[in-house]
């Protein structure tokens, strides 16, 4: 098979996102024309954290730079400072100075960004304390989401005793300390530690809060046994919860991942005669099963099943079926799918076209790789970094810089792919070839861009350069990575 075989097909987990903090990612703004005044302002306002001596030096820097510190502001300073992974006492200072302001509250976006900037850097009893503030100041800040933030962050990196005893101390903290509390701590032990934790700490703790659905399918869904999806839902009709269709969705998804396709078949069987209607996870899962047992043709003809019960196709769905004619090199029937998806008004996505990248890698096949990221190009969808990695290890592998400076400035004009993962393989690539200016043109677009080449890959554009006694551009390089991690080493604001 030319395919790993990872997770094959949308599990019920799209049900649940892993972890509700997309806030993060997409924090609205205001338009076009205060949207670059904004982003300047935040610029300006994150390089004084950053640089400031100390905290009355960072504090006369604010007041002398006459940016007015509004909530949207402060969000995308902190926001910088999360994505930048600065400093975390300095973002603090500057959390803590701005909420000192009379009359001014923070955002929850505020709060829960702090916070999570402050568990990512273990600084727990810092966390505590803000948490003590906010209680204080408005405690409607402290949402659901600041608890999944505060126990993620600490499951991460501590013992599940710890992160217990953490979920524990909300209850000061939080208006009503009842099972959506707790089950938000059993979705981030499902993430961060193991299903048996999970379960252990479910019993240990159910006594205190009554479970409900939301309970079972966060349980449910996690589990590759199916003894262990079985059990727990057997439980669940004991206590009197009624299942729906995600409860039904993850025993179906553990079947499927189990290749217990009977037993799929039948769950489905019995959905439809609890008037329990299933839906397009239900039939991915389904697919992505068949595709397991060497079905593709039959799982292919559940895509025209699902329609007859009323049910349509979305792009997971079709990834699916066109995973499994990948996997079984009918690349073809692949393309047909494909096809058929935007003829059916669906928007292939980077994940369709990874299945296509993927195989174009292992057969060493360039050009279809190349022709592939045109199409993909010109439909507008935008490559995401395990595209860029296939095609940039290809363009390495056959020599092509053009190629391979076409994709950077592609990703570096739309935003798309992770530079530092990508520029790794692209350093290697010209460095190799001896194209010393074109790396060191890459090197700056991707400095200008906030993000910070690795140190091989500087050491190897160094040598090059000095021995082509490019002694001032060396200079201008090495001020830049300095100034990079100068910034991302300051030392913690004086108190």
């Amino acid at each position: 098979m030319i395919l790993r075989r990872p997770n094959f097909f949308q599990s019920p987990l799209r049900y649940f996102s892993p972890i509700p903090l997309s806030i993060f990612y997409s924090h609205p703004f205001s338009s076009s024309t205060d949207n670059q005044s904004l982003h300047q302002n935040i610029e300006t306002v994150f390089r004084i954290i950053t640089t400031s001596s100390s905290s009355t030096d960072m504090k006369h820097s604010l007041e002398s730079s006459r940016v007015f510190l509004s909530n949207e502001l402060i969000d995308g300073v902190l926001k910088r400072v999360r994505f930048s992974h600065g400093n975390p006492l300095q973002a603090l200072e500057f959390f803590n100075y701005t909420a000192k302001r009379r009359g001014f509250y923070h955002t929850s976006f505020s709060v829960d960004t702090m916070l999570y900037i402050l568990g990512r850097s273990r600084k727990f009893d810092k966390i505590w304390d803000v948490l003590l503030d906010v209680k204080f100041k408005d405690p409607s800040l402290i949402s659901l989401r600041t608890v999944m933030v505060v126990l993620g962050r600490i499951a991460k990196v501590c013992s599940v005793r710890q992160t217990v005893e953490s979920f524990r101390k909300f209850k000061k903290f939080v208006p009503e300390f009842d099972v959506t509390c707790f089950n938000a701590l059993l979705r981030t032990l499902c993430q961060e530690k193991s299903m048996m934790d999970a379960r252990n700490v479910y019993h240990g703790l159910k006594s205190m809060f009554r479970p409900n659905l939301q309970t079972f399918n966060i349980l449910l869904s996690g589990w590759k046994s199916s003894e262990e999806a079985e059990g727990f839902f057997d439980e669940m009709i004991e206590m009197g919860v009624k299942p729906d269709v995600v409860s039904y969705n993850c025993l179906v998804d553990v079947y499927c991942k189990n290749r217990e396709m009977d037993k799929a078949f039948k769950v489905v069987g019995k959905m439809r005669d609890e008037d329990i209607p299933a839906d397009v996870i239900t039939y991915t899962s389904i697919i992505g099963g068949l595709g397991l047992v060497g079905q593709p043709d039959k799982a292919r003809n559940i895509l025209k099943e699902m329609k007859e019960y009323g049910c349509y196709p979305d792009v997971a769905a079709y990834n699916a079926t066109i995973r499994n004619f990948c996997i079984a090199k009918r690349l073809h029937e692949a393309f047909d799918l494909l096809d058929e998806m935007v003829n059916k008004g669906l928007s292939p996505n980077a994940t369709t076209y990874n299945l296509f990248f993927r195989i174009f890698f292992w057969s060493n096949d360039l050009q279809s790789a190349w022709n592939l990221y045109r199409r993909m190009m010109d439909t507008g969808c935008l490559p995401n970094t395990q595209s860029c990695l296939f095609l940039v290890r290809l363009f390495k592998k056959y020599e092509k810089e053009e190629m391979a400076l076409e994709l950077w400035n592609d990703m570096i004009q739309k935003g798309f792919g992770s530079y530092i993962l990508v520029s790794e393989e692209l350093f290697d690539l010209l460095c190799d070839l001896g194209k010393l200016i074109e790396a060191e043109s890459c090197f700056l677009q991707m400095v200008d861009k906030g993000h910070k080449p690795s140190y091989t890959s500087f050491k190897r554009i160094k040598v090059l350069m000095e021995l082509a006694n490019k002694h001032e551009a060396l200079q201008n390089l090495s001020k830049k990575m300095d100034d990079i991690f100068w910034i991302k080493k300051m030392p913690p604001l004086e108190q």
